[in-house]
This record gives structure tokens, sequence and C-alpha cells, in this order.
């Protein structure tokens, strides 16, 4: 799929930031909407308080009862990296807090699906759990609660999905996105609603003259969530995930994340926020996909040598989760080609793919695969059991996914029976025999959001750069502005190239030498590049969208242009 490269050009500079940093990084900063240099303190002190939470108050005094009462506590968590590091994160903190009866349980994907349901409240039950603590779920878990208060259970939800229009009955419910709540990062991840519940218990037993622990111990983690979940990088999150990186790159970090990291094949010391995002959160998801995310948990919990043997079993299956997916993706281009062969050309406005042998544990990757190949919304169904179906959907900008889904259910109220989510990330289910009348809904219900803007895919650049900026000085100098991420972007920029040498290595991927109009030369690689097309002896030229990235080999330190897009010129 060919993207097409827009400049981003500001309105103005921001005239408040330094004016001796360079004029291309005070423009690169504007384009993120920073304005003043107090935009980039990420020092904790700046962080939003714990007391704008809704329903803070109540879950601290349910939970300290709790504790009172020396009741046995279960975190009820999600099966993927951002409910792994909320359950680990709770684990490790909260016996630190005086809380001596914690446990967690988390549902397996593939028998018990997503959340908190009222079958393992009744398990629960029969343990003599006096409160469940939920976290990165709870907030639709209507039948739970009810089942969790007809035996006398105490229930705290701390969530941040998006909420129902009805709660359910809980003690306590604390997530940014629930109505009312005023607190002001809505963007706040599983993991980084369970630390604000950590400081504000701390700060309750502080107030009593109890000694606490260092809560920036537990950043690590909350980093590593926060990233691996994908939300938008807002000034609180690049706080958390900024001081979290911090305490990782100096070796402050639970043993399971430094054995992720260098199972990955990262330098600890060198680490990136995107290597969290790439390298060590799906370690962790795959755990979920194909197994238990127990095995994620434990690992983020374990000592060191523990860690290390669980490190290499997230590991292999992260390896046998690409392999699967990999086929799995292969079978959905397959179908995508044929709905384009029997429609002109033209794709349909939804993508709705369905396999009866696909594995549900990976029908999300795939529609984020299908999705970036495509640029249409994506959905991915698998069995769920003989008569149902379990859909995966990832969405483009401009076309709320969650939002389609409930539109679909408004106008066909018995086709989904369950669904929810995010505007880029939903899941459903529906009996197979509604998937033929969901298909066509959802088609419909799309037609309005999916204009020739939001269908034309668009890669921003942040402009070109010269020789005399392609420097590992400058390239030093961006990272130290980041954390970069959603809604947050790394910096990318685009330029016409001589193309020196090509080659394909690891059998997907094209690695060039390339030279600049100016004279320099540079190393580039694009990685899963179209190998029908490249390697290209017959181009001399090619315009580049790529990012600038420091290259550490053998001890030399280099600049390589890690390539987003490339197109042949001449």
């Amino acid at each position: 799929m060919t993207f097409k490269v827009v400049k981003r050009y500001p309105d103005h500079f921001a005239e408040q930031l330094p004016a001796d940093w360079p004029a291309t990084i005070r423009q690169i900063l504007a384009h993120r909407g920073v304005t003043r240099p107090e935009q980039l303190d990420l020092r904790l002190q700046g962080m939003a308080h714990f007391s704008q939470l809704r329903g803070i108050d109540a879950a601290c005094e349910a939970m300290l009862e709790a504790r009172e009462h020396n009741e046995a506590i279960v975190i009820c968590g999600d099966f993927d990296a951002d409910g792994a590091t909320s359950t680990a994160l709770l684990m490790s903190a909260l016996p630190q807090l005086g809380f001596t009866k914690v446990t967690y349980r988390v549902p397996n994907r593939m028998t018990e699906g997503y959340g908190l349901s009222a079958a393992i409240v009744e398990q629960l039950a029969e343990q003599q759990v006096g409160l469940i603590l939920t976290v990165d779920n709870g907030i639709a878990a209507h039948d739970a609660a009810i089942r969790a208060a007809e035996l006398g259970i105490k229930l705290v939800i701390t969530d941040h999905h998006l909420a129902p229009a009805s709660l359910p009955p809980a003690a306590a419910i604390v997530n940014p996105n629930q109505p009312g709540c005023e607190f002001p990062s809505k963007a706040l991840a599983g993991v980084g609603v369970a630390f604000y519940l950590l400081a504000a218990l701390r700060a309750r037993l502080r107030e009593t003259g109890e000694q606490t622990p260092n809560l920036a111990d537990f950043l690590d983690l909350v980093a590593l969530g926060t990233v691996a979940d994908v939300v938008p990088l807002d000034k609180n999150n690049r706080i958390l995930v900024q001081q979290g990186l911090n305490r990782i790159k100096v070796g402050q970090c639970r043993a399971g994340i430094r054995a992720l990291i260098e199972q990955s094949g990262r330098d600890i010391a060198k680490l990136q926020a995107s290597d969290l995002g790439f390298a060590i959160g799906p370690r962790i998801n795959a755990a979920g996909r194909l197994d238990d995310i127990s095995l994620g948990i434990e690992c983020l919990l374990a000592s060191s040598e523990r860690a290390q043997q669980l490190a290499q079993t997230l590991c292999d299956l992260n390896k046998q989760r690409r392999e699967i997916e990999a086929d799995m993706k292969a079978e959905a281009e397959s179908i995508v080609s044929q709905l384009q062969l029997d429609n002109q050309g033209q794709l349909p406005n939804v993508i709705v793919l369905y396999n009866e042998q696909w594995h549900s544990g990976v029908i999300g990757i795939v529609a984020g695969r299908v999705k970036e190949r495509t640029h249409r919304p994506v959905i991915v169904f698998a069995k769920e059991s003989d008569t149902h179906l379990k859909g995966s959907a990832r969405s483009i900008d401009g076309v709320h996914i969650r939002d389609l889904l409930e539109r679909v259910d408004t106008q066909y109220p018995d086709v989904i029976e369950r669904f929810g989510g995010h505007a880029m990330a939903a899941g459903l289910s529906l009996a197979e025999a509604q998937l033929n009348t969901f298909q066509s809904a959802v088609s419909q219900a799309a037609a309005d959001w999916l204009t020739d803007e939001v269908v034309q895919p668009v890669i921003w650049s942040d402009g070109q750069l010269s020789d005399e900026q392609l420097t590992v000085e400058f390239i030093q100098q961006l990272e130290r502005f980041g954390p970069w991420g959603q809604k947050f972007p790394e910096p990318i920029f685009d330029g016409e190239f001589r193309i020196l040498q090509q080659r394909i290595v690891g059998e997907k991927h094209l690695k060039l030498v390339v030279q600049s109009p100016e004279g320099g030369i540079f190393d580039a690689i694009s990685f899963y590049c179209d190998i029908e097309q490249w390697p290209n002896h017959q181009c001399q030229w090619v315009e580049l969208v790529y990012k600038p990235q420091l290259n550490h080999f053998r001890g030399r330190t280099s600049v390589q242009l890690l390539v987003e897009q490339l197109r042949a010129l001449r």
C-alpha cells in the first residue's frame, strides 16, 4: 500500500521554547503540542494528583477495611501485558502496604473469555474471598458485580476502558473514563490506574504513621504496561514511562524485566520506550495468547534464576505466536485479495474475516496486520464455541470502532452478544449464525465515517534532514525529548537518496546503502519489504520515509535510517 506523505507545518514555531535549541527540534515539538519548556518536565512532581480520581476514597476505604479484618483479597486481571503488569504491580506492592492475604486470578483467554465473570465470582466465593479487586477490566462486569453482592463479596473495580451506559454495582469504581470523573489524564492504562490506587493507599497509611514503601520502585512495571497497551502518551503517561524507563536503564527493575530485555537482545542501558512495546510487551502477551498469562505474571514476580527460565519460555511462546500469526496473516490476505477481485478492486467499508481453524489468541494481531495493509477497519473472528464466534477489531483514524459496534448493536439488537473496547481496538462475541448479518450491518454502519479523506492512508513527515543534521549528536538530542509513542509520535522524515547497494537480509528485509544529494552515505533498512519488488536494480534513486536511529555495532555508533516507506523514483 502506498501512503500519501504529508509534511507537518505548524501554524507557528513554539516561540517560548529556548532559542538556542535547533529550529528543527523546536518545530518537531510544536507539531506535538509542546509550546513551553515546562511541558517537557517529566519529574514525578508533575503528575496529576490521585485525589482527582472519582471513587478513589471509596476504594481505599474498602481495601483498608479488608486489611483490618484480614480478609482474603483476590486481584482479577486481564490476559494482556497491561493486565499482567497491573497484577504483578499489586501483588508486589500490596504486601508492602500491610495486606497479608493477596492472591490473583486471571481468566484464561481460550476457555473463560475476558474479564471478571459471575462464574469466577462463584469460584472465589468457595475460597472464602472477602474482596475482589479488578485491574484493567471490570467496568462492564454487571453480572459479576451482581453475583458478588449476592454472595457478600466486596468488589472494587479499577479499569480504564470506556464505560457502558450503566455502571456495575460495586463498592468502588476507579476509572478516569467513567462519567463524572474529572481526572485530567483520560489516557491512563490499567497499570496506571492501579498505581494511582497504591498512591492513595500509601497516603492514607502515612497519615497514621505507618512505614510505607517508595512507590517509585514499581515504576518499571508501570512503564512497561503503559507502553505495551499503546495508550496515548499525554504528559501524565510520559512522566510514568520516562521515570520507569530511567530506572530500568540503570538496572533498577524486576529480575523478570531484566531477563526479558536480555532475551530480546536489547542493551538495557540504551533501552527506548519503543523497545518496551515491540520487544518486551509481545513476549508477555504471548503467554496470554497461546497459554496462560500467569507465566508472564510469574516472570515479573520471580527471582533472578526463575525469571531467566520463565523469560525463555515466554520467548519460545512468542516465536510460536509469530509462526501462527504468519500463517493466519497469509490466509487473511488471500481472502482480502479475493474480496478485491469480487468487488472490481474495491475493498468493503469494514473487512470481516473468519476461518474456523484460526487461533483465537492471535486474531487481534492479525486484524492489526491486515488493517496496516489495507487501511480499513478490520474484524477477525475465530471459534469461541460450537455455536459462537469471538472477534477482535482494529480500526483506523476517523473510525471509532467501539462506537461503530454500538451503532450496530442499536440498529440490530439481536446480533452482537457482547462488545467493548476503545476507539482503535475492540472485542466482541456473536453467534456464528449471525455472522453474515453482522458483516452487512457493520459495513453499512461505517459508511458515514469512511470518507475519501479517511480511507487515504497518510504518513506525517517532519520534513527533510540535511547531512549536517543526520548525525549521532542530533539523534541523541531527539532521544532526550522522548519518550515517543502513541499520540506523541517519534519524529519521522523524508527525502530522496541515491541507492549505492541493496540486498535482502533475513529473507524479508531490504538492506540499503544510500547517498543523500549532499553526498552523505548512510545505511538503511526496510523490514518486511515487498520482496516481489525489491531489490530493484533498475532503480537508482528512491524516496525514503524514515526514522533516524543509532546503530551500535562492535563498539561503534553510527546513523541508520529505519525505512517506513520507500518508493522507486528513477
